[in-house]
């Protein structure tokens, strides 16, 4: 760690020093870092052990941003102005719906994610992952999170596709089809074995890409997380708006991509992009099928021509 040699500064300060004396310390030692590096620091030094100090981080990290972005969402379902924009609008979520949705994802985080995310920083730290300040680049945390959304998307796209599959979909993701017309809570309610098998091509391709290159920080997983997050609650919300990002970037999937998803039960199964249902001919959808049956006809029509 590059904060290692700050031990010796604030070796003194005792075992009972608070975090802003720490904080203090490292500032004057340590006048080349930007504050969150100071902060980042300061955080792993008052804690004196890395694992809790990063299972804490990583913990709070993920529920202030599951449930505060989708608060919004929230907000939104009970203000009628935004209904025009809601892509199924005759189906809006009751508050009970939320909250039990809001208590079983509490409950999976609680049980299922926390101990992946306490395991995560010795199992990544043991493949090479770096904690230290100063902080990558911009651009190459910019530069690995695209690569991560990428990577991602091809493994969600595969093994959902494999969870519609009927023994697998009636023990394992059948729950998270409850809802027909999702909402941004339900992004994550789903079985255990769901939450790890989908889990893993978030948390696994920053350790393989770890593994290849030897060159990851802990902020980049936090940032790729943060933004991944993003993206699915963003994708179940029900909403697609004239300033929705797949309006920027055709080949992003978006809510109205995912909205059919729920709504068929079949088809749509890429998380971020939509370049594999359209490659694969799984896309959801009046026009896909219309496509697929015309398709269809016009083979039909070449054999009898034949």
């Amino acid at each position: 760690m590059a904060y290692a040699a700050l031990n010796s500064t604030i070796g003194g300060l005792g075992s009972t020093a608070t975090f802003s004396t720490v904080f203090e310390e490292v500032s004057k030692a340590s006048v080349d870092l930007n504050v969150a590096e100071r902060l980042w620091a300061s955080w792993y030094l008052w804690m004196q052990n890395d694992t809790i100090a990063t299972g804490i981080m990583s913990f709070v990290m993920h529920e202030l941003v599951y449930f505060g972005r989708s608060l919004p969402w929230m907000i939104i379902d009970v203000i009628p102005f935004f209904n025009k924009w809601k892509i199924q609008n005759t189906k809006v979520p009751t508050w009970r719906e939320q909250w039990e949705c809001a208590a079983l994802v509490l409950i999976s985080h609680c049980t299922v994610e926390l101990p992946q995310i306490w395991l995560f920083h010795p199992i990544a730290t043991y493949f090479g992952m770096e904690y230290g300040v100063p902080f990558p680049p911009l651009w190459k945390i910019a530069m690995q999170i695209v690569i991560f959304f990428i990577l991602e998307d091809a493994w969600h796209y595969w093994f959902h596709r494999a969870l519609h599959y009927g023994p697998l979909y009636k023990s394992i993701h059948k729950l998270h089809h409850t809802y027909s017309a999702p909402f941004g809570l339900a992004a994550e309610y789903a079985s255990p074995i769901e939450v790890m098998l989908l889990g893993f091509g978030i948390v696994g391709s920053p350790i393989v890409w770890t593994l290849i290159t030897n060159d990851f920080h802990l902020v980049t997983m936090y940032l790729w997380i943060v933004l991944r997050l993003f993206q699915a609650i963003d994708a179940h919300s029900g909403y697609d708006f004239p300033w929705s990002l797949r309006h920027i970037l055709p080949f992003w999937a978006g809510a109205d991509h995912h909205d059919l998803h729920h709504e068929r039960f079949i088809g749509n199964y890429a998380s971020s992009f939509r370049w594999w249902d359209y490659c694969l001919d799984t896309e959801a959808g009046e026009a896909a099928s219309k496509k697929r049956r015309e398709r269809k006809l016009a083979e039909i029509r070449a054999k009898k021509a034949q």
